[in-house]
């Protein structure tokens, strides 16, 4: 999932999970791909979301997912 998405677009996606029930890490954790497909309107590019999602949250690094930085890219500097 290279392509660029907007936060925007991270957002729509979080507030479909959110509609949904999922509201926390550990729901977010918990969510497999049969749950993910019974989100009605979910779509494929929103999958891409939900996993770049969960592997954020697990790695404590969501906050960088979200705005599009990297705390690697501070160490570079």
């Amino acid at each position: 999932m290279k392509d660029k998405i907007t936060l925007q677009q991270k957002v729509k996606v979080m507030n479909k999970l959110f509609d949904n029930g999922y509201n926390t890490e550990k729901k977010l954790q918990q969510l497999d791909i049969e749950q993910t497909l019974k989100i009605p309107g979910i779509t494929i590019p929103d999958m891409g979301v939900i996993m770049e999602l969960q592997k954020s949250s697990a790695s404590k690094r969501l906050f960088s997912y979200l705005g599009g930085g990297s705390d690697d890219d501070e160490k570079a500097e």
